[in-house]
């Protein structure tokens, strides 16, 4: 495992790190509780992960809790996320689907929440603590802000910032919660779906601000899983994506495979999906989906490989621009034409 700091601190963080949603929800991950206890003991133990990303939404609070007993003997030794903003008040089993609950902005209810998210994970300090899929109003909140720097002073948390979503887009948030002062902010970006990730991945290198990236494989798209002949679920959140998403992703795929970029016995097309992101000095960490113990193997050493190097992520960055970026942003269509080729 390789490390990087947060900026302007001492602070490291496993350049891979562990999205907790996928052991704490039933959406699409673990839903085996041992075995998700089992994936989180070993992230640590046997690969170095010490970047845990969370909420407290997730499962209730279990998302939290979960980290507490598995791995509070070491909490000295992590960097633990969490995130607020949604109502938790509702009852258990209350939510429909993936439907959004309420949220609620208001300083007491974040100083509430933090209090209980510090009670679950059983440590006195969040590490990182994030908005959870703010809207404008809340990036630019001042309630909010005063909140966030009350708990910093008080010591309950370390730093602060901002998980933009829950889909694509958020530009403009993003540059507001940087102009506003957030630490960090996480957002969504990988091969097949860079914007606006292009723009603010350029704003962070010119302005030296930070991002955390997460869904780098496209949400299976892009490590290996995804079959083109296989029907999802209602319940899985892939089934609504457009059939034109899901076909560039093979193509992209087939090209990459083309251009010698993966199992040529320097990385697989999951590792390299996260050197992607990890190309980017401005990318603090990457947090991709692990489900089971071979994907956490193969992705924990996502960041010992050979990195991509500048003439690869060049025909990376050429791919997209020479078709896929145009084609994914049109309406769902059944047939998408080869891009030009990449000189």
């Amino acid at each position: 495992m390789k490390y990087r700091k947060f900026p302007g601190t001492d602070s490291l963080v496993s350049e891979v790190g562990f999205g907790v949603w996928t052991v704490a929800t039933k959406w699409w991950g673990v839903t085996d509780r041992q075995d998700g206890k089992r994936l989180l003991r070993s992230a640590y133990e046997d690969y170095g992960m010490t970047f845990f990303d969370t909420a407290d939404v997730y499962g209730d609070g279990y998302g939290e809790e979960v980290l507490a007993e598995t791995l509070g003997d070491v909490r000295d030794k992590l960097f633990i996320a969490t995130k607020f903003g949604y109502d938790t008040s509702h009852q258990p089993g209350e939510r429909r689907g993936h439907s959004e609950l309420p949220q609620n902005w208001s300083k007491a209810h974040i100083i509430n929440a933090c209090e209980q998210s510090l009670r679950r994970l059983e440590t006195d300090t969040i590490d990182y603590y994030q908005l959870h899929n703010p809207r404008m109003e809340a990036v630019l909140s001042d309630e909010v802000m005063e909140a966030l720097e009350q708990l910093k002073d008080e010591g309950k948390i370390r730093y602060y910032g901002a998980a933009l979503g829950p889909d694509l887009g958020w530009k403009q948030e993003s540059l507001a919660a940087w102009d506003k002062g957030y630490e960090a902010i996480q957002i969504i970006n990988n091969i097949v779906e860079q914007e606006p990730a292009r723009e603010l991945l350029r704003t962070a290198k010119a302005e030296k601000k930070t991002l955390i990236v997460r869904i780098p494989h496209a949400s299976g798209l892009l490590d290996g899983t995804y079959d083109p002949n296989q029907h999802f679920s209602k319940a899985d959140h892939r089934a609504h994506r457009p059939v034109a998403w899901m076909k560039a992703g093979n193509e992209v795929v087939h090209e990459m495979k083309e251009m010698g970029l993966f199992d040529d016995g320097r990385r697989t097309l999951g590792q390299t999906a996260i050197q992607f992101s990890l190309y980017h000095p401005t990318v603090l960490a990457v947090l991709p989906n692990i489900t089971n113990a071979d994907n956490l193997k193969e992705f924990a050493q996502a960041a010992d490989v050979s990195p991509l190097t500048k003439e690869e992520f060049e025909l990376l960055d050429a791919l997209w621009c020479n078709g896929y970026g145009e084609r994914l942003q049109q309406p769902l269509s059944d047939s998408i034409s080869k891009p030009a080729p990449v000189r």
